[in-house]
């Protein structure tokens, strides 16, 4: 059966669409205006490497089983849809008529699927040790989870590493690394059975034959997806420096002993938090995937642009562990640094920012 997905972000939301599409199923992609016009008349292409081919593929949306279609925020009609992916920025969710969305979809009951690197506040509320801690600091604007029931909400770890080729439409997506987008289940059984459908749909899709990477994997565990936080504080957010953005291969390879001090500090924390040692990533396999990682990260870019707020997964990781009481002098540095780049972007004496 055809499920209706309704996707927050039209960029890298575009590359679990394209998988959902694959497999037969419809999906809408809420974004701007602009964008929404351009994917609505071209369709969306996703470049992705298949096994052992030197070149990326294109996959076109207008080529696939699945409708595709695309609107801004105020346009949305919730009652269309049995799920809903979360794939933009957490800062994009302080927007207005984003927040306003996000009221409908919350009173609607629809279960919620995040791919953002930051884990939605109602995710951490269904992990005990999390469930009284202080994290509110971390987010852009907490208030947007305050409606979320935690049992609806579901966190997917964002492996798959893939960007927006600057020189390209808006429609386009290139895939650096297909990994496995890796979600944990929801509290109610109705809402992981559509979950582990979609998991044996995508897993099923063939092209030309062949398999097609970047699966959605179904797990019982809520830790799971914060593996992604051993290789977020390791690489992704080392890329920002004090100077000119590093890339993740840089920032993990440039010290590798350090590199590995911090990834499996990190790890601690979550095993602390209830995490197992099978729901975590070993280091050797992470620091092989970040040799092929030549860009900087997109939280390094970001800062790098000029945007007054990114995802701060480092912020979330640094306020856990120190009310754990585990504090990792390495993670605070990453902090100190990364909260000095936002604020070169404050005007002095001022309010706003640049």
């Amino acid at each position: 059966m055809a499920r209706n997905i309704l996707i927050l972000g039209a960029s890298y939301g575009s590359l679990l669409g394209t998988k959902l599409l694959m497999a037969g199923h419809n999906v809408t992609l809420v974004c701007r205006k602009k964008t929404a016009e351009l994917i609505n008349r071209d369709g969306t292409e996703v470049r992705i490497k298949l096994r052992d081919e030197a070149v990326h593929r294109a996959i076109f949306s207008r080529d696939l089983p699945g409708n595709l279609d695309a609107t801004t925020p105020a346009d949305v009609d919730v009652s269309r849809y049995d799920l809903v992916a979360l794939a933009m920025q957490e800062p994009q969710y302080a927007n207005h008529t984003v927040r306003v969305l996000m009221v409908k979809i919350a009173e609607a009951g629809l279960p919620c699927l995040s791919i953002m690197n930051m884990p939605p506040l109602p995710y951490l509320k269904r992990i005990p040790a999390l469930a009284d801690m202080n994290l509110e600091e971390a987010y852009t604007n907490a208030q947007v989870w305050e409606r979320f029931k935690p049992g609806l909400v579901t966190l997917c770890s964002p492996d798959p590493q893939a960007f927006r080729p600057p020189e390209e439409a808006a429609n386009v997506l290139h895939v650096g690394l297909p990994t496995n987008f890796k979600a944990a289940t929801f509290a109610d059984e109705q809402h992981n059975k559509v979950l582990r459908e979609l998991e044996a749909d995508i897993d099923a899709v063939t092209l030309d034959g062949q398999d097609v990477p970047v699966k959605l994997k179904v797990f019982d565990s809520l830790f799971v997806p914060l593996a992604k936080w051993s290789m977020l504080l390791t690489g992704n957010y080392r890329c920002i420096t004090l100077h000119e953005p590093q890339s993740i291969r840089d920032a993990v390879h440039g010290d590798l002993k350090l590199s590995q001090s911090i990834y499996e500090h990190v790890d601690t924390v979550a095993r602390r938090l209830g995490a197992e040692a099978k729901d975590q990533v070993p280091f050797e396999k992470y620091a092989k995937a970040a040799e092929s990682l030549l860009k900087p990260s997109s939280a390094a870019r970001a800062v790098a642009s000029g945007a007054p707020f990114i995802e701060r997964v480092d912020l979330l990781v640094k306020l856990i562990s120190h009310q754990l009481r585990m504090p990792n002098v390495e993670i605070d540095r990453t902090v100190e640094t990364v909260d000095q780049k936002l604020n070169e972007r404050i005007v002095p004496g001022g309010s706003g920012s640049l």
